[in-house]
């Protein structure tokens, strides 16, 4: 039974009015909820302010500003593993709702808050201290803002084997559509109807629309065609015609929290940058001068470079040498072999599913099956994952550029564009097959959303548009209808 997680992301706003909120008393609330319960836990800091409470299996932090939170949960295994994600899932829910309370705060069953400013003001009071931030927006020109209004996404994580990753990735990245369809939550921003049912996932060509480096834009375009190992992957994540971010002058895994990085003077990829001996390089807090030696913890440290609709992560348990590294990338499944031999940890990271749970709107439309939705994309990327050869087959049948195509009417249209229901109808019985029969209940907020040809997006546009007066009494009747329920 692989490993499975889920990073949970979820959007604050005041319980009173529904307008957008940082946390300030939460991390202590939390840490004190967790100690209620006995679970140890301890607060993280950074830059003297708290980020984050960490506990056994859960890491109960922020994603990119104090009103965008995301909880980190697992890795959890065995035969019951999906149920026992689900539960910690649950349990994590009722811990935050708990917290929230503390700030006057509710969460918003919504993948972007409805109606928040995306100014810049809004923004630096808002962003986490996370120090690469300003590497992105100062350097590399990124408009990080677009995402100030907690467009957050339900992505969940399924450990895989090293020679059957880029299938499984290709599998993920192909079949996104039907899952951004299935999980549409985000019809409006700045207070408007966008004309789209998943508005979160305009963030990438926004963000990256003024980039200093043209790579940056591409890193988040599905490339033309499916990667046929993952050495062909990391060359399109690291290769020609991309530019590498800064890197930590020691080996340190935590790339959001890296105070201490250096960026090479001349830009340049990634992998051309490890095929050299040193480069003349700048400490990127101080501007120290000295020289950047490469080495195989930078192929690990840059993961993140991409922004798709999935990613293959993993970790070295043994570090190879540089020389290693450089041989195996050279020879087709070269990678595959190198992860095996150097037991890495690995697994594939979904992002497509929007953020989704149970409120009191839901819960009329659909029953008890609306206490599904956080843990039903987890069920979705699971049941394909098992079932991975006809998962593989469907995405040849469907057609690489299909997809593509099927990835932006996902994006405006949902659920009702005839294609997109037939292909989440495809992907959905696909997903049941790899399933076992006590696991299949986890996939009933999908199953039901597909039925019925009725997102998350739908409801709350039949509330917006359902309710008169002003922008304050749409977000007061917005926050009633739509806040995250504590499960029961």
């Amino acid at each position: 039974m692989p490993k499975l997680g889920l990073e949970m992301e979820m959007v604050v706003a005041a319980r009173a009015t529904g307008r957008s909120q940082g946390v300030r008393r939460y991390f202590e609330a939390m840490a004190a909820r967790k100690a209620e319960r006995g679970v140890p836990a301890r607060i993280k800091q950074l830059d003297g302010r708290e980020i984050a409470v960490r506990s056994p299996g859960v890491d109960s932090g922020l994603d990119n500003a104090f009103n965008h939170l995301e909880s980190a949960l697992g890795p959890v295994e065995g035969e019951q593993a999906l149920a026992t994600l689900y539960a910690w899932a649950q349990t994590e829910i009722a811990d935050v709702l708990h917290a929230l309370r503390s700030d006057g705060a509710v969460l918003l069953n919504a993948s972007e808050h409805p109606d928040t400013p995306l100014d810049d003001a809004f923004y630096r009071a808002m962003r986490a201290p996370k120090p690469i931030y300003d590497d992105w927006t100062t350097y590399r020109g990124w408009q990080h803002r677009v995402g100030i209004d907690a467009k957050a996404q339900n992505g969940p994580t399924l450990g895989v084997p090293a020679e059957c990753g880029v299938q499984a990735l290709n599998t993920v990245l192909g079949l996104a559509p039907a899952a951004i369809a299935l999980f549409a939550n985000s019809p409006l921003e700045g207070g408007r109807e966008t004309g789209l049912q998943e508005n979160r996932l305009t963030i990438w060509s926004r963000m990256f629309a003024q980039a200093r480096f043209a790579g940056d834009r591409w890193l988040a375009e599905l490339p033309p065609a499916p990667f046929a190992d993952l050495g062909a992957y990391f060359h399109w994540v690291y290769g020609e015609g991309t530019t590498m971010h800064c890197v930590p002058a020691h080996h340190n895994p935590d790339y959001k929290g890296t105070r201490q990085t250096w960026r090479p003077d001349a830009p340049q990829s990634l992998y051309a940058f490890l095929g050299g001996e040193q480069a003349p390089a700048h400490a990127t807090d101080t501007g120290e001068r000295g020289v950047l030696a490469p080495c195989a913890s930078h192929f690990e440290y840059l993961q993140f470079s991409h922004f798709l609709d999935a990613r293959f992560r993993f970790r070295f348990a043994r570090m190879p040498e540089l020389a290693a590294l450089r041989e195996a990338w050279a020879q087709p499944q070269g990678i595959e072999k190198l992860m095996q031999a150097c037991g890495a940890d690995c697994y594939i990271e979904g992002r497509a599913p929007g953020a989704n749970f149970c409120d009191a709107a839901a819960l009329a439309d659909m029953g008890p099956l609306a206490w599904t939705a956080v843990i039903a994309p987890s069920a979705l990327q699971l049941g394909l994952l098992r079932n991975l050869e006809e998962a593989s087959r469907l995405v040849s049948d469907w057609g690489w550029a299909r997809l593509r195509d099927l990835r932006a009417r996902a994006i405006r249209h949902a659920l009702a564009d005839d294609d997109l229901h037939r292909l989440a109808g495809e992907v959905l019985a696909v997903a049941r097959a790899g399933l076992d029969e006590g696991e299949r209940a986890c996939l009933g907020y999908a199953q039901w959303a597909w039925a019925n040809r009725r997102t998350g997006a739908d409801r709350q546009l039949e509330t917006w548009r359902g309710t008169p007066g002003d922008a304050d009494a749409r977000l007061a009747r917005f926050v009633q209808a739509h806040s995250v329920l504590p499960p029961p």
